[in-house]
């Protein structure tokens, strides 16, 4: 026994004096000692020092051009979700939309009080509506891009390209893998948390894929980018500044995720990093098959179905706080009346915190749930164009830029939905850390507008 504590002790001396990137070193040198014993036993036919593979790693895994390439794919595959979506959201909610006419239509000619008619149809049918038709086909497009981005094998150059940012904030370097699976839901990031081995580090990503922004925040970020930013743009550069901004916040959220998990690696979860070694597989065809599956039915259908079972208790929460009056006012305006001094500190207004509030289930039904109450109305409302929009909430009701950028701020930065809480508790089974994971954005969201407010208010 006296031996054997000699030899421990003996290592842990010699391992105090390694050098930090002595992992690196080992599997530098074990990669180089496998390369030199493969060009002395395999010959290859022509005299071509790189292949295909390695010259395009030379240039995506670059240094110098590795993040922008990637800036510029994700701009890109943002451009043409925005794009793509216009469209059939727009068929898909006239679709839902007439069968909410003939539902409440066919209750009505049966003689249904009005409040069963207006909290089923008005309510519960409209809720699932706005989150089918806004979440829907988005993600038929973001999934399925994604799904050949990870199939043609560019997702681990990516996590090759951050895997130096992550290490540096005290977090592992496949959690830039769980943060791109937050760009179309952030259960589906936390559930994608599972590649990464450290207790300790896994926990990190769990708690910081929030501030990627989901496909559930997209329309109100969309909204705001296309009325504040692209406005200011010809039609012909219009959607790419929308795409530029979006793409702006969602850097900004990259630099969040980077920023709290270098804090929480230093405070709540310290511990030493873990050694990735990660090995780029080859560049591969994309086989049709497996998208299909991965992007529609593991991933969209999955995450839609999901998202439809909150949204429509949050249909019926809404349809009630607007057809309860009390004192001459619905009950969402008397809410909206108690947040809005809180809501002011923040460069926001009170309807815009309930509609938070309200959304906690499901984000889409943001934007839907501030215009109805912008207008009085008795149910979600819609809205035509952009134009509209805009008119309602810089005309009529006040917003500025500061509204418009803390706003962006605050989707950004929120709470998750009830969703990826859930997800978060079934995956950590602590009820500690799915608090901490809930509430840790939120006063972050709180604190970064009541900062911008009062720097833009005073100067």
């Amino acid at each position: 026994m006296t031996g054997l504590r000699e030899v421990i002790v003996k290592a842990d001396m010699l391992r105090d004096g390694l050098a930090p990137d002595f992992r690196d070193q080992m599997v530098e040198n074990l990669y180089l000692e496998a390369d030199r014993i493969s060009s002395r036993a395999v010959k290859q036919a022509g005299d071509a020092k790189w292949d295909l593979d390695q010259r395009v790693d030379r240039l995506v895994t670059s240094p110098l051009f590795g993040l922008p390439l990637m800036v510029l794919l994700m701009t890109a595959v943002f451009w043409l979700t925005i794009v793509g979506a216009n469209i059939p959201s727009q068929m898909l909610a006239t679709a839902l939309f007439w069968v909410e006419a003939r539902g409440a239509d066919l209750f009505q000619s049966f003689g249904s009080p009005w409040w069963l008619t207006g909290f089923l149809w008005n309510g519960v049918w409209r809720g699932l509506a706005w989150v089918i038709s806004v979440m829907l086909p988005p993600m038929a497009i973001f999934f399925p891009v994604f799904t050949i981005l990870e199939d043609l094998g560019y997702l681990p150059r990516v996590a090759f390209n951050m895997d130096w940012l992550f290490r540096r904030a005290g977090a592992h370097g496949k959690q830039a893998l769980s943060m791109a699976m937050g760009f179309g839901c952030n259960a589906a990031g936390v559930i994608a948390t599972r590649v990464i081995d450290s207790p300790r580090e896994r926990l990190i990503a769990i708690l910081t894929n929030n501030f990627v922004p989901c496909n559930g925040r997209f329309p109100t970020l969309i909204m705001l980018a296309t009325i504040f930013v692209a406005a200011q743009f010809p039609p012909l550069f219009a959607s790419i500044a929308a795409a530029g901004a979006v793409a702006g916040i969602v850097l900004l959220g990259i630099g969040f995720t980077l920023v709290v998990s270098a804090v929480l690696s230093r405070t709540l979860l310290q511990g030493e990093a873990s050694a990735f070694t990660l090995e780029l597989p080859p560049y591969r065809r994309p086989s049709v098959l497996r998208i299909l599956y991965t992007s529609l039915i593991d991933r969209t259908l999955f995450v839609l179905w999901r998202a439809m079972l909150t949204a429509a208790p949050a249909g019926a929460v809404i349809w009630i706080l607007a057809n309860i009056h009390v004192s001459g006012a619905s009950l969402a305006r008397h809410i909206a009346d108690f947040f809005q001094p809180f809501g002011y500190l923040l460069g926001l207004d009170g309807v815009i915190l309930l509609a938070y509030v309200i959304a906690i289930p499901a984000n889409e039904i943001v934007v839907p749930t501030m215009l109805m109450m912008y207008l009085g109305a008795g149910s979600m409302s819609e809205m035509e164009s952009f134009d509209e929009i805009r008119k309602v909430l810089v005309d009529q009701n006040g917003w500025t830029l500061l509204t418009a950028v803390n706003l962006m701020l605050f989707s950004l930065l929120h709470n998750p939905c009830a969703t990826t809480i859930l997800t978060i508790w079934k995956e950590t089974r602590s009820g500690k850390w799915t608090a901490i994971g809930a509430l840790m954005p939120l006063a972050i969201a709180f604190g970064v507008t009541f900062l911008v407010a009062q720097v833009v208010r005073l100067w």
